[in-house]
């Protein structure tokens, strides 16, 4: 499985998520079965994830181009948030009780 952090140049702010993703995989015991990345929205394709984490300046974009395989977060910067989409997420996938 794959999550993807996404922001519109790839670089920045998707770069820091994607290094926040795979601290948090880490810490849920799943660094072994999901995979973070980080990508450009301009770059990025529906099938190149399992689910998107975007930015909410980016999330009404983001639901045209990926349809209901995007997670909003409202602040990038905030880890506890990032956590517990993720946990919710792979729940919802079974890849977590």
């Amino acid at each position: 499985m794959k999550i993807a952090a996404v922001c519109s140049s790839g670089l920045g702010s998707s770069f820091m998520v994607e290094m926040n993703m795979q601290e948090v995989l880490k810490d849920l015991g799943v660094a072994d079965k999901v995979e973070a990345t980080h990508m450009d929205m301009g770059g990025a394709e529906v099938n190149d994830a399992d689910q998107f984490f975007v930015g909410k300046d980016l999330a009404d974009a983001a639901e045209n181009q990926f349809g209901d395989k995007v997670t909003v977060l409202n602040s990038l910067i905030d880890k506890d948030e990032l956590k517990e989409k993720i946990r919710i997420f792979l729940q919802e996938q079974g890849i977590l009780d």
